[in-house]
């Protein structure tokens, strides 16, 4: 059986940090709070945060428009 060595750490946390940054950045323009995106990493919760994101009010939907 193969291990993870260092290099293979590095390469997880890399593509970890590649998904949440940009999802937790698209978050904070929507109005809701970016640390949502953490939850993206693993692929369950990810599904389940965009069906409550798509069919939740936003908001951004309650502000008055300048």
């Amino acid at each position: 059986m193969v291990q993870f060595n260092p290099f293979h750490w590095l390469v997880v946390l890399a593509v970890a940090f590649g998904f949440v940054i940009p999802i937790g950045k698209i978050l904070k323009r929507t109005g809701h709070n970016p640390i949502w995106s953490v939850l993206c990493i693993f692929p369950p919760f990810a599904l389940a945060l965009l069906w409550v994101f798509a069919f939740r009010p936003w908001p951004i939907d309650t502000k008055s428009p300048t």
